[in-house]
């Protein structure tokens, strides 16, 4: 009797130093990002009552943050690549904690500035990612990031529902103070539940590597991927806000409630495109269709953001398809640059991150501001999937 049979290759299990590195890790990347987030709901109308506060000191108060980060990050990848992960990841750690202190103590809008600036200067999200590589197979990555992405995304629904009544309790430089809290719990997992990165015995030190080997024609559209990715992510929180209270007269606090069950939604669309790239003999193939399907998404806002469960239902879909990205494209990346280069390319990638945001926050309002109003925010964003197409190659998804 012939016993042969054409079975489907089993899904890759973690391994245990994998779980506990994924746990570990997506921790402390959920509870540095909710302390952050914590402060997007009310720190605008805490700066306008301080001393000393104009619209411009305000929005660097905002964006401070941002902009240090943007510049930090390159140079804390290249360090964790020279020096290693964990050592750098605790000093971005402790520049966190001290910048939390800053805020908790500050009383004018120079010193919420000042502890944005130090907060931000604590640029750690490639070496955390790295990290995460370092202790993962490459059959899993995507797996394991698209975990990562989605505590991400549930702090950021955990705090759009408890900054409000927190900052009732405690005020906001109570919340500064959470965060210390925060980054020393950061600092406890990261040395206690984060494994260790074996090295070969006998190793040498890695040598420093060339800034500029990280930018091939290999790695270069990753960075491209994730910056058009986050112009898209700004474009929509622009657009959306917009659409929830000016066209469908919903106040603005009762909006958590559609981006909680819109998020929570989209988490069971996002798994098979995950499990599809972990699976499939063509993952450029699924990483098309995910751009496709956020380019799509984006089109249609433009006619459904009329009516609320036409704009709730296509804004599932978005966010289905931004969570697989999110996930595929730091995956890849890490899986296709060498591991002395690792950290700088992941470095480079959350600076692309970062300029990414920049640029949506402020094309995005300029556009809202034309004649064409929000179908002109989700048709330019939509228009940028088209390059990013371009930009995928076989062997580079």
């Amino acid at each position: 009797m012939d016993t042969h049979k054409t079975t489907r290759p089993p899904r890759l299990a973690l391994l245990p130093i994998e779980r506990r590195a994924l746990g570990s890790l997506s921790s402390i990347y959920a509870a540095r990002m909710l302390g952050l987030f914590l402060l997007l709901p009310v720190l605008a109308l805490y700066t306008n009552g301080l001393a000393g506060a104009t619209p411009l000191k305000i929005g660097l108060a905002m964006g401070a943050y941002g902009l240090t980060q943007a510049i930090l990050q390159i140079p804390f990848g290249l360090l964790s690549d020279r020096y290693g992960r964990r050592g750098v990841i605790t000093v971005g750690l402790v520049l966190y904690a001290a910048g939390s202190v800053i805020g908790g103590l500050a009383t004018g809008i120079e010193g919420i500035i000042l502890a944005r600036m130090v907060q931000g200067a604590g640029a750690i999200s490639g070496p955390v990612s790295a990290l995460l590589a370092d202790l993962t197979r490459p059959e899993i990555r995507t797996r394991a990031m698209a975990l990562i992405g989605i505590s991400i995304g549930g702090s950021f629904v955990v705090s759009l529902v408890a900054a409000p009544p927190l900052e009732s309790l405690i005020g906001v430089r109570g919340i500064f103070w959470a965060m210390a809290v925060l980054a020393v719990f950061c600092l406890v997992l990261l040395h206690t539940a984060v494994p260790a990165v074996e090295r070969t015995p006998g190793s040498t030190p890695i040598a420093a590597p060339r800034f500029s080997a990280a930018f091939t024609r290999t790695l270069v559209p990753y960075y491209v991927g994730v910056f058009v990715l986050n112009v898209m992510l700004t474009a929509a929180f622009v657009g959306v806000p917009h659409a929830l209270a000016d066209g469908l007269g919903i106040p603005l606090a009762q909006h958590w409630k559609t981006y909680l069950w819109v998020f929570l939604g989209s988490v069971p669309l996002t798994i098979p495109l995950v499990l599809a790239s972990e699976r499939s003999g063509s993952p450029v193939g699924v990483m098309r269709l995910g751009v496709v399907i956020i380019g799509f998404a984006l089109a249609a806002l433009t006619v459904t953001h009329h009516g609320y469960w036409g704009l709730a239902m296509t804004l599932l879909v978005f966010f289905a398809a931004f969570n697989y990205l999110e996930a595929r494209v730091p995956a890849r990346l890490s899986q296709s640059a060498p591991p002395e280069l690792r950290g700088a390319a992941l470095g480079i990638f959350a600076t692309a991150q970062f300029l990414g945001a920049f640029a949506g926050g402020q094309f995005a309002p300029l556009l809202y501001a034309s004649p064409w109003g929000l179908p002109a925010v989700f048709g330019g964003a939509a228009l940028l999937a088209l390059p990013w197409l371009l930009a995928i190659r076989p062997g580079r998804a």
